[in-house]
């Protein structure tokens, strides 16, 4: 989930929700009410989206991992932290 994108497609929806809640029911008021619950469930809604994202990725990191008890080593990773990170380091 590209950050910028969602926050952008969030306004865009927000605004939408705005005029279509204000051309219902002409209450200025009442949109605004409506359009900030509205704000609310869709922040609620990335965020458990983002929270079930992270879950699922330990999990599968947890099932990648061989069991200790086995006495097997964990796998060596052959790559340097911060390789091709930073345009100096190439």
């Amino acid at each position: 989930m590209y950050a910028p994108r969602v926050f952008i497609s969030m306004l865009g929806a927000l605004g939408v929700f705005a005029v279509a809640t204000y051309w219902l029911s002409g209450s200025l008021s009442g949109m605004i009410i409506k359009t900030v619950i509205c704000a609310i469930l869709l922040q609620a809604g990335y965020f458990g989206g983002v929270l079930y994202l992270v879950w699922k990725e330990s999990r599968e990191r947890r099932a990648r991992q061989p069991s200790q008890n086995r006495g097997e080593e964990p796998e060596k990773l052959s790559v340097t932290p911060f390789k091709n990170s930073e345009p100096f380091n190439r």
